[in-house]
């Protein structure tokens, strides 16, 4: 049989477009995720074959990873099921026990069925929200090194779940020879992907708001609009965890991001020059936010970007796709989804 791939969490954003390129290289590829299906992509595209199960459930994961050839193990695994969503979702606290609960469920589950049923290797897909809020307070020099992870202090609940599952991961491999490879993802986005509702991140929650404001209107910002993020494209992401799990030698953990950083008002203007529209931007936050939305504005750490010596020093690969190639890409798809939700004139 073909080389075969299961992908947890499959039915999302990235594993959708994980799953599509496994599928494009010739493996039998197996998606298991809660949803139904995934939003945007024919299952037959991505996968050969779509199960629905909540990943919490151990039975559900033993299920996943039985082997479509008795007594065979899949050659890779991809760990990417998690509750999560945008800055709306994960810094306000309303979900932050759902967040870590399910979460560390579902890790808790896969480490422990992929290491019973002897599977050849699996990805976990770690975050950069795992790094500490100190090292993250000037917009314009973020430490994201990978050897700053400690001493530990996630910005948020789903930080440190995500740090606790990373060291479970490596403690499957140090005790029982799971052969493991744990990435640290900062801010992939591209087309294919949650744009509205709530959960989406900041660059879809951009190209949605400038394909939705009419000429001359404002486009709105949590916060000062000064914080600073990298983002990373969704192809040249799925390129760069392909290439580290298939070297035999490095484990990380290590960051897969972008070093191209940008303020979250910089990444609005990117979108409103897409639309070709005259927008401004109207900066939101204290009283009048909390007023607005119930709640204090949610905008996570003032700094944050990849740092990628160690990725290009183990993998001899760097990102080399500028910002503004993607956010064209993401905003056309999305100006598209937004015009096919007007009414009929």
């Amino acid at each position: 049989m073909k080389k075969t791939a299961l992908v947890l969490g499959g039915g999302g954003f990235i594993g959708g477009h994980l799953g599509k390129r496994l599928k494009d290289e010739g493996f039998y590829v197996r998606i298991v995720d809660i949803k139904t299906g995934h939003e945007f992509w024919d299952h037959t595209m991505i996968c050969d074959e779509y199960l629905e199960g909540d990943l919490r459930d151990p039975r559900v994961v033993e299920k996943a990873m039985q082997h479509p050839e008795e007594a065979q193990a899949f050659d890779e695994v991809y760990q990417l099921a998690a509750d999560m969503g945008g800055a709306g979702y994960i810094f306000t606290g309303a979900n932050d026990a759902n967040v870590m609960h399910n979460s560390a469920m579902i890790n808790l589950n896969v480490a422990f069925e992929a290491n019973r049923q002897g599977v050849k290797r699996v990805f976990y897909s770690s975050s950069a929200c795992m790094y500490p809020e100190h090292n993250q307070i000037d917009p314009s020099n973020p430490n994201c090194e990978e050897s700053s992870a400690y001493p530990a202090n996630p910005d948020s609940e789903y930080g440190w779940e995500k740090l606790f599952s990373e060291r479970l991961f490596l403690a499957f491999n140090r005790n029982y020879g799971l052969d493991v490879r744990v990435a640290r993802f900062h801010n992939i986005f591209g087309p294919m992907g949650t744009w509205t509702g709530g959960k989406e991140k900041a660059p879809a929650a951009m190209c949605r708001k400038a394909a939705e404001t009419p000429n001359g209107g404002e486009l709105e910002v949590w916060g000062t609009g000064q914080q600073t993020r990298s983002f990373l494209y969704i192809d040249e992401c799925v390129e760069a965890v392909l290439r580290f799990m298939r070297q035999d030698d490095f484990k990380g953990p290590v960051n897969i991001g972008s070093e191209e950083m940008v303020t979250i008002n910089e990444l609005a203007q990117i979108a409103i020059d897409f639309s070709e529209k005259n927008i401004a931007i109207k900066n939101i936050d204290g009283e009048d936010f909390q007023e607005k939305y119930g709640f204090s504005c949610p905008v996570g750490v003032m700094g944050r970007k990849s740092d990628n010596k160690l990725y290009h020093q183990q993998m001899g690969w760097s990102v080399s796709q500028p910002l503004k190639v993607g956010m064209k890409y993401t905003f056309e798809w999305i100006n598209e989804q937004v015009k096919a939700r007007q009414p009929k004139q």
